[in-house]
């Protein structure tokens, strides 16, 4: 694949510096480690590695990678290679994206307690998926299903939210049939928000 004609890192090259020096005021030092990476990746500076082909012998010489999750030359590999793995584990069966969030008023607590929060988070909401979803008969027994979070907003690293990806369904306890939900919901709506609630107010 051919290099294209301008890449992030050649602004960065640019202008990187004069940025900096205007707009510090507002930046921390992590941005300025990303800036370094993103200019540092795959070139001379951060090493490199010899490949060969096994076909035709044929050498070349390829410059290593920050790995820096910010960097879009190593970001959208990791990516592809995460979404690959997790295609890997989905079963034949629709999906659901469910959404749990906390209120913004909560944004300085979780910023102060960010392991405690997340924490309830996450282990409330599932908690609460499960719980309606046995008492809907959708989940006879616990079923898999895989979370992730982002911020709350591009500007923001507080995580207010929770993301699941879940099967449409469960088995019945002796794994012999599959049970549908809703075509076109998981869950009632109302009836998870009000159980969510509960629960984190009451802390578990």
């Amino acid at each position: 694949m051919s290099r294209p004609t301008l890449e992030v890192a050649d602004i960065v090259r640019r202008t990187g510096n004069s940025f900096w020096e205007q707009q510090q005021s507002h930046l921390v030092w992590p941005h300025r480690k990303v800036l370094d990476a993103i200019v540092r990746c795959r070139t001379a500076a951060l090493g490199g590695h010899r490949d060969q082909c096994v076909g035709c012998g044929h050498q070349a010489i390829s410059f290593n990678s920050c790995r820096n999750r910010h960097c879009p030359k190593c970001q959208g590999n990791a990516r592809a290679k995460w979404l690959a793995a997790r295609s890997a584990e989905l079963l034949p069966v629709p999906y659901f994206h469910v959404v749990f969030t906390l209120p913004h008023e909560l944004s300085a607590l979780v910023l102060q307690n960010k392991r405690l929060l997340y924490d309830l988070l996450y282990r409330i909401s599932a908690a609460t998926m499960l719980e309606l979803a046995r008492d809907q008969n959708i989940w006879e027994q616990t079923s898999d299903f895989s979370a992730y979070s982002i911020p709350g907003d591009r500007t923001s690293s507080i995580i207010r939210i929770s993301h699941y990806i879940v099967p449409a369904g469960g088995l019945t306890p002796d794994g012999s049939n599959w049970i549908d939900s809703s075509r076109r919901f998981f869950l009632p709506v109302k009836a998870l928000s009000r159980r969510f609630r509960r629960r984190f107010q009451g802390g578990a």
